[in-house]
């Protein structure tokens, strides 16, 4: 319980950060012999809980209209929901493989330079519709397996012109709604271990709570660092999966 405790804290703050927590909690529960779908759905229920949390706490820091996330969040309840119902019928092997592209893309585009950077006052608020596409894609892949989903969705915001701060709102915005469509699908197919979901679950929240009181602090420069070497990290423990 102690260890699920410290694995949900350390994943999710940096998930909070940079996106991709799962990439640390998802193999360390395999480790631990959690059954691989109960490994998914654990980490789902603890995600659901901790972006909610850190949101909240976000949309209150910034005084933000709970409208401008709406829609995204609608699209990504839906695009969890279908990832969860799909989720048996695509091997993990192919995930993997998936999300290697996926971050690889990812990575690339952190190295290509915006037009300019957006301050909190004069950003765009919202993703442009033509882009919810590719947040649907992200849903889903979420509601199916997840790991690097939170990585994938802060590059879509931010290559958009967003805010790093309100790109981390509307993650983990999003990221709560994708969780909890995927939880509800989970649930109702048994894969659920409470033993390990739980703990995971407290970690996790707490993580999200220290991460969204140190990410005002960082400047654009150490988010982008500190997203790179994330991404890459990602790649290289997903080539290693696949191989």
């Amino acid at each position: 319980m102690y260890i699920l405790i410290v694995v949900g804290f350390v994943a999710t703050f940096i998930g909070t950060l940079s996106g991709s927590g799962g990439m640390i909690n998802f193999p360390m529960m395999l480790l631990l012999g959690v059954p691989v779908h109960s490994a998914i759905a654990a980490n789902k229920f603890a995600n659901m809980f901790s972006s909610f949390s850190s949101f909240y706490v976000l949309l209150r820091k910034n005084d933000t209209t709970l409208k401008l996330y709406f829609l995204s969040g609608a699209i990504s309840l839906i695009g969890g929901i279908s990832g969860g119902l799909i989720a048996s019928s695509i091997s993990r092997e192919n995930l993997t493989i998936i999300a290697l592209f996926l971050l690889t893309g990812a990575l690339i585009l952190t190295f290509i330079k915006t037009k300019r950077e957006s301050s909190f006052e004069d950003e765009v608020k919202q993703l442009p519709v033509r882009k919810y596409p590719f947040l649907f894609g992200i849903g889903a892949y979420d509601g199916m397996f997840g790991p690097g989903q939170g990585t994938m969705q802060m590059q879509l915001f931010l290559r958009n012109g967003l805010s790093y701060m309100r790109t981390v709102s509307f993650t983990r915005f999003n990221t709560f709604l994708s969780c909890t469509g995927a939880v509800v699908t989970y649930y109702f197919a048994g894969h659920y271990m409470w033993n390990v979901a739980i703990p995971l679950m407290f970690g996790s929240i707490c993580g999200a709570q220290v991460a969204v009181k140190l990410a005002p602090k960082l400047k654009t420069k150490q988010v982008t660092i500190l997203m790179r070497t994330v991404t890459v990290m990602l790649i290289l423990q997903l080539i290693i999966q696949w191989g």
